[in-house]
């Protein structure tokens, strides 16, 4: 289980990104197109134009980490903005990596109160 730590803010590129792009290439956009340092600690999460392939992107205080998950079923739910970058939260994020729709999380039940 890799732990991301507590101050770090996850930023998602809007749009689609080419994944044949690797360390250097998703640093390179990450300081152009979201106008940030990719060494900043921040978690960058970058999609496909299929949208079943994220690439992750970290600086953990060693070196740059890339992460990628491949869904076998189903879509990477993504923003609808063409460019920029949209904040999520941790919860949101473990959402996203599930492959989860974090922009309208449901619950299974009604909560009940019994008194």
């Amino acid at each position: 289980m890799i732990t991301f730590p507590a101050a770090a803010q996850i930023w998602i590129a809007a749009g689609v990104t080419d994944m044949r792009r690797g360390l250097n290439g998703l640093g390179a956009l990450v300081q152009t197109t979201l106008e940030a340092s990719p060494f900043n600690g921040h978690i960058f999460v970058f999609r496909g134009r299929r949208g079943d392939l994220i690439k992750v992107l970290w600086f953990d205080g060693d070196g740059l980490c890339l992460f990628t998950k491949r869904l076998e079923r189903g879509r990477f739910v993504w923003p609808q903005a063409e460019s920029g970058s949209v904040a999520l939260s941790r919860a949101q994020l473990s959402m996203l990596l599930e492959g989860i729709d974090w922009r309208r999380p449901a619950r299974t039940a009604a909560i009940t109160l019994t008194v």
